[in-house]
């Protein structure tokens, strides 16, 4: 029998809790139950499958991360919009490891796929920030991958632990900011 009140809102919800505590790549839809108190079987009355369960934690977060950027990002250009992206960004993969990771690599299911609608906000900003140091529009694919690869992969070392030599990640992490407002005004003025 199915917990009363129980939807599949509050098992996607309960889902990226859980991978949150456990990895992503831990997911497991006993636990879920075991979490949720109801048997396993009775969470197919709000999900297809673990693979269901898995896009739709990804869509929960790329919705998220769209609006915590587009929040921290909201009237700011030039230098202090990327280091608000950024901070943003880095802020919320550090918070959510779990539901992050489902992020990378899903595969969008069509075009009214709230996860392709999530990310391509998210692009939107990055591309916004991108236009203020007035990169060409030839050279924005490149410069959305650049930022894409070098925030995630500081926010995915740090949210793993990844920094144990000594030194202030958060220095390095004002560094990079700088380093990469730097090189965007360089090729911006080209």
């Amino acid at each position: 029998m199915p917990r009363v009140g129980l939807n599949r809102t509050d098992v996607v919800a309960a889902g990226a809790a859980l991978a949150d505590d456990v990895g992503f790549g831990n997911l497991a839809l006993g636990t879920l139950a075991q979490r949720l108190g109801v048997r396993t079987p009775s969470l197919y009355k709000h999900i297809e499958s673990l693979a269901d369960l898995q896009h739709a934690i990804a869509a929960l977060a790329m919705a998220e991360l769209d609006k915590q950027v587009r929040d921290a990002m909201h009237g700011l250009s030039g230098s202090a919009a990327l280091a608000a992206f950024a901070n943003s960004f880095r802020d919320y993969v550090v918070r959510h490891p779990g539901r992050y990771s489902a992020t990378v690599g899903a595969k969008f299911t069509g075009p009214d796929d709230p996860l392709l609608q999530s990310g391509s906000r998210v692009l939107d900003s990055m591309a916004a920030v991108l236009r203020g140091y007035g990169i060409d529009e030839g050279e924005m694919v490149h410069a959305l991958r650049t930022l894409r690869c070098t925030f995630h992969g500081f926010a995915t070392l740090q949210a793993s632990d990844g920094f144990q030599w000594s030194g202030d990640f958060e220095d390095s992490f004002d560094w990079m900011i700088r380093f990469l407002d730097r090189g965007l005004t360089e090729i911006g003025s080209h």
